[in-house]
């Protein structure tokens, strides 16, 4: 196995504190529950049909959750950079069969934790709490920005909104999957970039 960053778990407070401020005391408490794990360039952590069970935090690395149509075509929903979280929230919270995949991008080191032991820190960790509200809240507004802004947007404006979102995208992601994201081909991207 590759070699977990050391400075992970600092890496973890760090988040917390910018989000909901954790005690050294408190923190020692649910740093067991993170388990770290890595997943090589191009492996699944979830497939489509399986039901999540757990929650990831991106230490190094991405991953993109992205459902493939009838027609076979790859639509991207969401890219996880380093102190992301990311799941299908769906399959999680109701048990239900996932119609998303997660997969990483590039090498990837995150903290994995299961279904169980997170509810039970939401319950229990004020700090969890928070985060785990700061998760719903930023998927709602993520999916209500796709469904309302992004649409009524040229590929172009799409294409710059992502690049505000995420500055080194292109240099870190494969064209086909932020194409698949904005929902354009390929070749229309690699216009758009000339256009930038």
């Amino acid at each position: 196995m590759a070699k977990f960053p050391p400075d992970a778990y600092a890496q973890l407070k760090a988040y917390f504190s910018q989000v909901a401020p954790v005690s050294d005391a408190d923190f020692e408490a649910i740093k067991p529950r993170f388990l770290p794990v890595y997943f090589q360039k191009n492996q699944f952590l979830l497939r489509q049909g399986e039901i999540c069970s757990s929650i990831y935090f991106v230490v190094k690395g991405s991953f993109r959750i992205f459902h493939v149509n009838q027609e076979g075509i790859e639509l991207t929903r969401y890219f996880a950079f380093e102190n992301k979280f990311g799941t299908n929230l769906t399959s999680m919270i109701e048990g239900t069969e996932s119609v998303e995949n997660l997969q990483a991008i590039e090498p990837l080191y995150v903290f994995e934790v299961k279904k169980a032991a997170f509810f039970e820190l939401v319950e229990t960790s004020p700090q969890v709490n928070k985060i785990y509200r700061n998760i719903l809240q930023n998927a709602y507004i993520t999916s209500q920005r796709r469904i309302y802004d992004l649409q009524g947007m040229t590929a172009l404006d799409r294409l710059k909104w992502l690049l505000g979102q995420y500055p080194l995208i292109l240099s870190r992601i494969p064209s086909r999957l932020v194409a698949s994201y904005l929902g354009v081909t390929p070749y229309t991207l690699s216009r758009l970039k000339n256009g930038l």
